[in-house]
């Protein structure tokens, strides 16, 4: 349930078309799930800002097509993440309407027209084998109707890549840094602009990367001050922030 679908059952409630019983059956906090394994927080977006996501991995196609109508029932926007193939094909037989980004593992489905704000997020990448983690953040980015620009692969090992694109990046109201190996970028980065800047370490590198946890460390220990730091491969949860940060500071409307 959204706020405006809120607002239109008080404009109900209020001119008498509505009961006070439908009213708070359409408002009960018992969320609607097919099953015992499924009860899906429809509420979550009017007290956070964003639908409940589903998170795919782990979960059989069954599941997550279950998941996803629910929240389709209750939504103008759901968003899955780390979905398979095998995840993939069984939403779009369903709900033919979704879209399937391979790259990020992700499926979208909306029954609203994109709106993009003004202000905008930027995201890097240190390079191209981060993409799937930039996609991520990416796609839900866009899905909450912010702009997003992309500047991949610049970096550290060709810093003058990153100097090429000093205008979109200091544009940006918030800047997002995603980066395997030893993870320096972000520290570079937050050198070189004034918005908020969240670190998202990746687990691509050699051995010692620890599949991520080197990058991770790094971003922590950073010198640049004003960093924020999300988990490993983590593309969601940053996008998320990044909203936040937007909707807490008032440039963007709920």
């Amino acid at each position: 349930m959204t706020s405006n679908q809120v607002v239109e059952l008080l404009e109900k409630l209020k001119s008498g078309t509505l009961s006070t019983e439908e009213f708070l059956s359409n408002l009960s906090l018992q969320a609607p799930s097919a099953s015992h394994d499924l009860k899906m927080d429809t509420h979550r977006e009017i007290r956070c800002g964003f639908p409940e996501t589903v998170f795919a991995e782990g979960k059989t196609p069954d599941q997550v097509v279950r998941a996803t109508e629910l929240l389709i029932a209750a939504h103008d926007r759901v968003l899955v993440t780390r979905a398979n193939n095998d995840h993939a094909q069984a939403v779009l037989k369903r709900i033919p309407e979704a879209i399937w980004h391979e790259t990020s593992q992700c499926i979208t489905w909306r029954s609203c027209p994109p709106n993009p704000s003004k202000e905008t997020a930027c995201i890097l990448s240190g390079g191209t084998s981060d993409l799937p983690i930039v996609e991520e953040a990416r796609i839900t980015l866009e899905l909450l109707d912010i702009g997003v620009t992309t500047i991949p692969d610049v970096g550290v090992a060709g810093l003058h890549r990153l100097l090429n694109h000093l205008v979109p990046l200091r544009e940006a109201a918030v800047v997002l840094v995603c980066a395997g190996m030893e993870g320096a970028l972000p520290s570079v980065v937050c050198g070189l602009v004034s918005a908020p800047v969240i670190a998202i370490p990746t687990s691509v590198g050699y051995g010692a990367n620890f599949e991520g946890l080197a990058a991770l460390l790094a971003m922590l220990n950073s010198c640049s001050p004003g960093i924020g730091v999300v988990n490993i491969d983590n593309g969601f949860g940053a996008a998320l922030l990044a909203a936040r940060m937007l909707h807490s500071c008032g440039k963007l409307k709920q």
